[in-house]
């Protein structure tokens, strides 16, 4: 199977440096990596430059000049141009496990997406946290890493397979490329930061007949915590969602399809 692992940054270079680092530590290394990059500056790209320079991986920096928060964009055109029957989607700011990748590639299974979950890496101890190095155990103990139910990654997955609502976060989460085409990729029409867009593209694959892999255990990122940033457009995404949800509906007017 060809995985492809599409990460989405705006202007947090010290951050996916460390996601970077994690990537090149997997243990089963994607066949290909989009990192969508919403309008990001040259401290960026030199960094992106670099770890390419590193990697035997295909890396794809898909770029355009800032204006507003439009990563869904760029995430339907990395998905347009993907080679990979399966899909990881991860943010610049959420470290994976070394066996991130692998996990994924063992939860793959036709009619279901992945939802995975992350623990937060307090603010403070962003700067000290370093992948493949950090004593993660003795952080979580001390409390520099919260969410320990979401953090361990022990030898079997658990997972809750249902149609929820609950915890749909585009920090980390898979679905098979073909399923991700048949409902039209991500819904343009769904503008601003926060909630909804991934859990409209979760919702419309939900109606199309897939339900979710729910996973705790396995699959594990660990997020950089930094300053909330503001959440754009909430009542009307909540709106659409809700609509989305009302109808049934599988394809989206403005989507993918604006990419091929």
């Amino acid at each position: 199977m060809k995985l492809s692992l599409v990460i989405g940054t705006y202007e947090q270079p010290a951050s996916l440096a460390k996601v970077l680092r994690g990537v090149a530590l997997q243990e089963r290394q994607p066949d290909e990596v989009f990192i969508t990059d919403d309008g990001s500056g040259d401290e960026t790209r030199a960094i992106i430059d670099r770890w390419r320079e590193k990697t035997q991986v295909p890396v794809h920096h898909l770029w355009h000049v800032h204006n507003g928060f439009r990563k869904i964009v760029l995430l339907n055109k990395a998905i347009a141009a993907a080679v990979g029957e399966y899909l990881v989607f991860l943010d610049g700011d959420c470290v994976p496990h070394q066996k991130f990748l692998a996990d994924h590639e063992q939860l793959a299974e036709r009619g279901f997406w992945v939802q995975g979950r992350r623990c937060y890496v307090e603010e403070r101890f962003v700067p000290r946290f370093e992948p493949g190095v950090t004593p993660v155990w003795r952080w979580m103990l001390a409390g520099r890493i919260r969410g320990l139910a979401k953090g361990i990654r022990l030898p079997q997955p658990v997972v809750f397979r249902n149609q929820k609502q609950r915890g749909i976060i585009g920090c980390n989460m898979a679905y098979w490329r073909e399923d991700v085409v048949a409902v039209n990729g991500f819904d343009e029409d769904c503008k601003g930061r926060g909630i909804g867009p991934d859990s409209d593209l979760g919702t419309r694959v939900y109606n199309l007949g897939r339900r979710r892999k729910f996973v705790y255990a396995h699959a594990i990122v660990y997020h950089l915590n930094h300053p909330i940033l503001p959440r754009e457009n909430l009542p009307a995404k909540r709106m659409q969602l809700a609509e989305t949800i009302r109808t049934g509906k599988i394809r989206c007017e403005h989507g993918l399809h604006q990419q091929s």
